[in-house]
C-alpha cells in the first residue's frame, strides 16, 4: 500500500462543519471545495484539466488525473469558519519546510503562470457580459480585478512585504507582483522575521504561493464560468 501511494498526487484536506477543501500539496492553486471529503476530491479531480492548461507553460510535468483514486490524502486539518465560507485558511505541515532555490523558482513560475492566465481571461472578458446570480449578484469584471489586486496587497503584508508607494498613487498590479517575487526570495532566505511587529505569525513562502495562486485561479475560473458567449 505504501509503495502504491508513492506515485499518487498528495492532497491535504481542510474539513469544516459545512464544507471540505481539497488541495494538491505540491501544485499551488489546484484547490477545490465540496460539501464532504468525497465531493471535494471529485471537484479537485474535475478541475485537473483546467489546472493543466494554466501550468502547461511552466513545463513542470503536471498531468491531470483521470480518477479520484490518483489522490493520496496525507493530512487532514480542522477547518475554520473561513473554510466553511469556501476560503482555505490553514497551511498544511508541508508548507513550513524551507525552500531551496530550485523549488522557489518552480513555485514562482507557477504563480506567474496563474497571473498570465488571469490577465488573459480579463482581457477576453472586457466588453463582454458576465452572468449574474439568481438575484443579480456577482462582482463586475472591474470589481473582480480590484478584489484580486487588493487581496494580493493584503497577502503580501502577511508574507512580511510592503509595496513601495510613490506619493498618494495606488500601486499598480505589475508593481505588486514584482514586489511579491522579490519578497518571496527574501523570505525563502530566512531574512524576514517569522512574526510581525504586533506578534502575528507571518505566512511561509510556500503558503503564500499556495494561497495567492488559489485566489487568482478561483476568480479566473469564475470569469470563465460567468462569461456569456454568443
Amino acid at each position: 500500500m505504501k509503495r502504491k501511494s508513492l506515485n499518487k498526487i498528495k492532497v491535504y484536506l481542510e474539513v469544516g462543519k459545512r464544507h471540505t477543501i481539497a488541495a494538491a500539496l505540491e501544485w499551488p492553486g489546484w484547490c477545490r471545495l465540496g460539501h464532504a471529503e468525497d465531493t471535494a476530491l471529485q471537484a479537485l479531480c474535475d478541475y485537473g484539466p483546467r489546472y493543466a492548461r494554466i501550468v502547461r507553460s511552466t513545463r513542470s510535468g503536471f498531468h491531470a488525473p483521470a480518477e479520484v483514486t490518483a489522490f493520496h490524502v496525507v493530512e487532514r486539518l480542522q477547518g475554520t469558519a473561513t473554510a466553511d465560507f469556501g476560503v482555505p485558511d490553514r497551511p498544511p505541515t508541508f508548507d513550513a519546510q524551507s525552500l531551496a532555490d530550485a523549488e522557489l523558482r518552480r513555485l514562482q513560475m507557477i504563480l506567474k503562470a496563474c497571473w498570465r492566465a488571469f490577465d488573459a481571461a480579463v482581457e477576453q472578458a472586457e466588453g463582454q457580459t458576465l452572468r449574474t446570480g439568481p438575484r443579480g449578484g456577482g462582482r463586475t469584471l472591474e470589481g473582480i480585478v480590484a478584489h484580486v489586486v487588493g487581496a494580493e496587497q493584503s497577502y503580501l503584508s502577511s508574507l512580511g512585504g510592503k509595496v513601495p508607494r510613490s506619493g498618494g498613487a495606488e500601486a499598480s498590479p505589475d508593481l505588486i507582483r514584482k514586489t511579491i517575487l522579490t519578497t518571496l526570495k527574501t523570505a525563502a532566505r530566512g531574512e524576514i522575521e517569522a512574526y510581525g511587529p504586533r506578534g502575528g505569525k507571518r505566512w511561509s513562502p510556500r503558503y503564500f504561493v499556495r494561497r495567492d495562486a488559489w485566489h487568482v485561479l478561483d476568480h479566473l475560473w469564475e470569469i470563465e464560468d460567468r462569461l456569456i458567449t454568443e
